[in-house]
């Protein structure tokens, strides 16, 4: 699996960035994640579309998506189903409607297996979130099993100290003080 300090690998693949006609789909690559704004990137993966822990996470990082945004980091949701599928489920869910952030779809699994979160026997991706920083470096990794969903608030969490550029002791959140040395 690939982990904190190696760089997030290339890839240009169909997201679903909408549910308005002729505007569903767009293409996004690893340059997305490479910039001089310093915009940090959030990458989350989930097993199955049409499931029951998935929609649950999803919509928790679109209820924080503002709280991203305000941390100048794009959210990016991404599983091995396609973009249609993402689409349908989409438009099927109440909670999926109105996603403020792309669902990338790693149909052929490269990404997954690239990333090294494919699960053997179902060849579906982990529950992985992955923080990436303006440079396209993995700062943080946290890989879940397939049946627990994780919590976007240690996410948040997480970002905050990394974007601190200092050192944070355990259970440090935003505002607090950070260790000098």
């Amino acid at each position: 699996m690939l982990t904190v300090g190696q760089k997030f690998p290339s890839f240009s693949k169909t997201a679903v960035v909408s549910l308005e006609k002729g505007k569903e789909f767009e293409t996004i690559t690893s340059d997305f994640l490479v910039n001089e704004d310093n915009v940090w990137t959030v990458m989350f993966w989930w097993p199955k579309d049409f499931t029951f822990v998935c929609p649950t996470e999803i919509a928790e990082f679109n209820k924080n998506f503002g709280e991203f945004r305000d941390r100048e980091t794009r959210l990016i949701g991404a599983s091995t189903d396609s973009e249609f599928v993402h689409a349908a489920w989409r438009k099927d869910h109440d909670d999926l409607r109105d996603l403020k952030f792309p669902m990338l779809a790693d149909t052929s699994k490269s990404l997954a297996e690239e990333l090294g979160i494919l699960e053997p026997n179902e060849k579906v991706a982990y529950r992985a979130t992955f923080i990436i920083d303006p440079q396209g470096i993995i700062r943080w990794v946290s890989v879940n099993d397939l049946s627990v969903g994780r919590n976007v608030k240690e996410v948040l969490r997480t970002l905050d100290g990394l974007q601190t550029d200092e050192l944070c002791p355990c259970n440090w959140e935003k505002g607090q003080e950070t260790l000098t040395v």
